[in-house]
């Protein structure tokens, strides 16, 4: 980890709950975030991995203070120095911290996809010509220019979901599943901007089921599960059969790859109403003992990486 650098933005112990009523009106608190750690450096790309219900989205909407009204959080999210509170994220949201939504249904229906892109960029006078620049980039012809959302076809969404933030003078950029519907060449073209941007300076968190896609541009892999993050590596310790990486789950989600060992991982993630006092991963892990079961493991630095598990070595 960078010891000597201070990130740029911080998430810490952040947890995210929500409100809900049960038979008779009773009212619970469904924990699906808790104790979730990450840190964000200018001129790095980290990716978050991680199965569905991990809390990948919520990490992001987190951030960015767009969560429901019936969640409440907890911890801080720290962003050059400055614990935010709500209204400062609204004030950084969509000018120095920007995201790249899941859902093409972000876009204004009732605005041309053009003028959509050019909200985002500073330079009005040059609006113009750096929208159609990005735009024949990912192969964009003008005719799209003159489009509305609906108009487009999924994959052409996406790249208009991807100029919209590549376009802006951002210092961090949240890309929420930015690349699903892409073909191969679209998918590589995508990164390579995202490897561009940060290069230039900028933190990127790209948050992604394809671990595949991530490791081409990241320099760090972030692995969730239950709402927590297990572990933090470098994406250079994904290889071989994952002899290099700290945690159980990190080197399970590995080696499932088809290109690995293609091995399933028994049983299934925990529900946030049903998670174990201990170890979040304990009743799939093969390592597990009986203080697996009754401590959950704090996180702790591990051969330049964080890792959350009491074997870890």
């Amino acid at each position: 980890m960078k010891e000597s650098i201070k990130p740029i933005l911080q998430v810490k112990n952040l947890g995210v709950s929500f409100s809900q009523y049960t038979k008779g009106l009773r009212r619970r608190e469904l924990n699906v975030i808790t104790g979730l750690d990450l840190d964000l450096y200018e001129g790095e790309i980290t990716a978050v991995v991680g199965s569905s219900g991990s809390g990948k989205s919520l990490l992001a909407h987190a951030i960015l203070g767009i969560l429901p009204h019936n969640s409440s959080t907890q911890g801080k999210i720290i962003y050059k120095d400055k614990v935010l509170n709500k209204k400062d994220k609204m004030n950084l949201r969509g000018k120095e911290i920007v995201l790249i939504p899941q859902s093409v249904n972000y876009l204004d229906p009732l605005m041309k996809v053009s003028n959509q892109v050019k909200i985002s960029i500073e330079e009005k006078e040059k609006a113009n010509k750096i929208q159609r620049n990005v735009f024949k980039k990912y192969s964009l012809d003008e005719k799209v220019d003159k489009l509305y959302p609906f108009q487009l076809s999924g994959g052409m969404a996406r790249k208009v979901l991807l100029s919209t933030a590549l376009v802006s003078n951002s210092k961090v950029i949240i890309a929420d599943e930015p690349t699903p519907g892409l073909d191969e060449k679209s998918l590589n073209e995508a990164l390579s901007h995202f490897r561009e941007i940060s290069d230039r300076g900028c933190a990127v968190l790209m948050i992604t089921h394809d671990i595949n896609a991530a490791l081409k541009v990241a320099d760090k892999i972030a692995v969730f599960y239950a709402g927590t993050t297990l572990e933090v590596a470098s994406a250079k310790d994904f290889r071989g059969n994952g002899e290099n990486l700290r945690h159980p789950y990190s080197k399970a989600l590995w080696n499932a790859l088809p290109q690995n060992e293609f091995k399933p991982i028994k049983g299934s993630q925990p529900l946030p109403n049903e998670l174990p006092k201990g170890c979040l991963f304990n009743n799939r892990c093969d390592k597990v003992t009986s203080e697996c079961i009754t401590v959950r493991p704090k996180a702790k630095i591990i051969r330049d990486g964080i890792v959350r598990c009491i074997h870890a070595t």
